[in-house]
């Protein structure tokens, strides 16, 4: 029976696929149509990226407030801050900007300026009634004077609501229906409509605009991630291909390797579409990671191909022992890096799970593309010309190999000590790191929508809200005094914290109903006393029918209520001081016999996602090194060889946490993808590197140094032009826009920097230091990683292919 991944396994893989050449590549091609249609299911995210699972209890939560009170995240906001709008001409602009967008069927309504009502006390009929500030428009400035003095000086309810009086910043509030805010519809309305219309706006009353709310950040953010996908995937092809034919210095080659991870590329998407996935900031990177990951399969293929070619000029041998020699060791290399993207599939957030599961699959999928095109190809194509092999003989490429084992040989101490140094610096800085849970760090920072939010936080304290829902446990338990006392004394609480802005509920209302029944009087915007609320009542309960105005912070049982507020973009650390604060102060206002009150919003479930990726970082990076472990521990059936592959790999993300703490780059929701990456990739390099001093033992009758420098003078090559590949091809996202995808493609491309030295260096000369006991034959296993010997094969056999 034929054991998997042996030599014989490989031998028969070879066959078949050099004998089927023409009826594997009609069945790619054929797969690679059928994936062509599933094209049509992919779809960009309309919803926020939700990091947290499911079942967690900060999203159950959130799910039950919007249950109660509907979507929070429906607001757009377009504010000014300008003398001059407070003019006849420009006032009525504006207020008729806002009225028109009141036609469109994706607005629930509209609040600017002319919407805001006085609540008047009508004595007649014992009810209160309302009484629009402006009444048609603005025809005087004596109409203007007379607003700001009664919406900045006697109407404390609307304060900081739609103005704020002490830098006279004047916005307006358009609710989005709550249908329509995570679907497509919500986009096309924000491109298509409302930023045309407001940009007419700014040019005929030369004011500055400023717009932000959930709804428009996400359709920008999310608009700019469409746009940087086409860069990101030609950037990749342009960065890898030049530098693929900077080494192989033929065109040949080049173009063969970009055939292939184009076919990857258009793999990936088909299984995302396959799949019903949508296209988030996370999926996006996946064709370009495809391009960068893909590009060294094709290295160490052709390398290994001319390499032979040069040996002994047949072909056709050569070929097969691409296969045969480079199959397992290259199956093995995508199998650590899909390993790495894998774990992520273990994590409860659905967000990490997809991209897991597109990532891992996509790199299994180009392992599979490269192993069957690249042979097949070439078998077609004549024998390679000397200028094609002269790559393997360039001087410089010689005396860094020649370094290399100069170093291993003479300098291990010196590699050890620069080791050891390394280590204890990266441990010092890691101490350093902090965790951020800002929403807008990892945006375009000089783009104009990130400018206004930083607008919205100055004017108005933030734009992502913060909700507190109170259940009475009683129907109609929100309007009793002792209840409206407690939020009273909440919101005083959340009034006195300067990153959240002024809380806003149905105490408000009251208190203004209060000051409406004495007639307007500023003194009594205040709760009434136990006597007045029986009257004030009894003239809100007279106006329901016409005065609706606690739906929006009361559900129709009167049972439950909410405090909602807005946050600036404030760090983890402030975020848990601040919550834990506040939830001191609710466990003192509100006995849990009487009450459930839940703090929850956009805000908090997005802080709470940063914590959990970050909790769950270190078993993600613990399952990935106990995955590629368990694959050296089938590849060599050594212990100590699972401990001397390893430590290479580990160093290097070390050295990156290091120089995270060192550099100030915080570990947030992109920076903690970098750790499982970077070590399944850079492990990749160990795998070829002792596949091949395997084979040199074996070849050099078990002598230890004369297979290390063996494997190094082969290998060394390959693993240092996939490096470059890498370390370019993953520098391509640092050409993005968005922090976080800098960040990502930054410290990944340090890490295989530092994995490459670490394994030309460091690695060779563990295996001379640790790896003595191998050298008696009678104690080694035969390893699951073939291990053909130079000249077993016959010219005669392998033309019979």
């Amino acid at each position: 029976m034929l054991k998997l991944f042996t030599k014989d396994f490989w031998d028969v893989i070879a066959r078949l696929i050099l004998r089927n050449k023409i009826g594997i590549l009609v069945s790619i091609i054929v797969i690679t149509v059928l994936f062509s249609t599933q094209w049509k299911n992919m779809r960009f995210s309309n919803t926020e990226a939700n990091l947290l699972p499911d079942d967690n209890e900060i999203n159950i939560t959130y799910n039950n407030f919007l249950k109660t009170f509907g979507e929070e995240g429906n607001l757009i906001i377009i504010g000014v801050k300008d003398s001059t709008l407070l003019t006849v001409e420009k006032l009525n602009a504006w207020n008729k900007l806002a009225d028109s967008f009141k036609k469109y069927k994706e607005v629930e309504t509209v609040i600017s300026v002319k919407d805001l009502q006085k609540l008047v006390k009508d004595t007649l009929q014992q009810k209160f009634s309302l009484e629009p500030f402006i009444k048609d428009s603005i025809s005087s400035i004596s109409q203007i004077n007379k607003l700001e003095d009664e919406l900045f000086n006697k109407y404390p309810f609307y304060d900081n609501f739609l103005f704020n009086k002490k830098t006279k910043t004047i916005r307006t509030i358009i609710y989005l229906d709550k249908a329509i805010v995570n679907t497509s519809a919500r986009k096309d309305f924000v491109l298509n409509n409302l930023v045309p219309k407001i940009e007419a706006f700014k040019t005929a009353t030369n004011l500055d605009v400023r717009v932000s709310g959930m709804p428009y950040i996400r359709t920008l953010n999310a608009q700019l991630i469409v746009d940087e996908i086409v860069w990101f995937v030609l950037a990749a092809l342009l960065v890898t291909s030049l530098i693929f034919f900077f080494f192989f210095r033929s065109f040949r080659a080049t173009l063969i390797s970009l055939v292939v991870v184009c076919i990857g590329v258009m793999w990936t998407l088909g299984i995302i579409g396959a799949l019903n996935y949508e296209i988030t900031v996370l999926t996006a990177l996946i064709p370009p990671l495809i391009i960068v990951i893909g590009i060294p399969n094709c290295i160490f293929l052709i390398n290994k191909y001319q390499h032979e070619v040069k040996l002994h000029g047949n072909k056709v041998k050569s070929l097969q022992r691409v296969i045969t020699k480079i199959g397992n060791a290259t199956l093995m290399t995508n199998v650590t890096t899909a390993s790495g993207f894998a774990t992520f599939i273990l994590t409860e957030s659905t967000l990490l799970k997809e991209f897991g599961i597109v990532a891992s699959l996509s790199i299994l999928g180009i392992f599979m593309l490269c192993l069957l095109i690249i042979p097949i190809l070439y078998s077609f194509l004549p024998y390679p010309k000397d200028r094609h092999l002269e790559h393997l003989n360039r001087r410089w490429i010689g005396g860094f190999v020649n370094w290399m084992e100069r170093m291993v040989k003479h300098e291990r101490i010196a590699i050890y000590s620069t080791a050891l140094v390394l280590l204890i610096v990266s441990i010092i800085g890691i101490y350093q790191i902090k965790i951020s849970g800002s929403l807008i760090e990892d945006m375009p920072q000089d783009s104009e929508f990130v400018n206004d939010i930083r607008f919205f936080e100055d004017e108005f304290n933030g734009i992502m809200p913060l909700e507190f829902m109170i259940d009475t446990k009683r129907k109609q338990g929100v309007m009793k005094l002792a209840t409206l006392k407690r939020m009273d004394e909440l919101q005083e609480l959340i009034n006195e914290i300067p990153e959240l802005s002024k809380p806003i509920s149905v105490v408000d209302l009251v208190k203004y109903s209060k000051q409406a029944y004495y007639n307007g009087n500023t003194n009594f915007y205040q709760l009434p006393t136990s006597q007045e609320n029986s009257f004030i009542l009894s003239y809100a309960k007279n106006s329901t029918s016409d005065v609706d105005l606690l739906k929006n912070f009361v559900d129709s049982t009167g049972q439950y209520a909410r405090i909602t507020t807005f946050m600036k973009d404030i760090g983890t650390d402030k975020m848990e001081r601040i919550e834990e604060d506040i939830k001191t102060k609710i466990n003192k206002l509100f006995p849990k016999e009487r009450y459930a009150v839940t703090m929850t919003g956009k805000a908090l479930v997005f802080q709470k996602g940063t914590n959990y990726l970050v909790k769950n970082l270190a078993i993600s990076l613990s399952l990935a090194i106990i995955l590629i472990a368990l694959f050296m521990a089938y590849m060599f059936r050594s212990g100590r060889m699972i401990i001397i592959s390893l430590i290479p790999n580990l160093i290097p993300l070390l050295v990156t946490a290091g120089l995270m703490g060192y550099l100030g780059v915080p570990i947030k929701p992109s920076t903690i993808l970098v750790f499982s990456i970077a070590f399944g990739i850079s492990v990749d390099d160990t795998i070829h590197f002792l596949a091949k001093y395997r084979q040199e033992l074996q070849a050099n009758n078990w002598k230890i140094k004369t297979s290390v420098y063996g494997a190094l003078r082969e290998t060394g090559i390959s693993m240092f032009y996939t490096s470059i590949v890498l370390f370019f091809g993953f520098s391509v996202f640092t050409i993005s826009s968005f922090g976080g995808t800098v960040a990502l493609g930054a410290l990944v491309s340090a890490t295989l920097l530092f994995a490459m030295l670490s394994n030309l260096l460091l690695l060779p000369s563990l295996l001379l230091s640790l790896e003595r006991s191998i050298a008696n034959k009678e104690v080694l296993r035969e390893p699951a990683i073939n291990i053909i010997p130079e000249e077993d094969e016959t010219d005669e056999e392998n033309s019979n292919i």
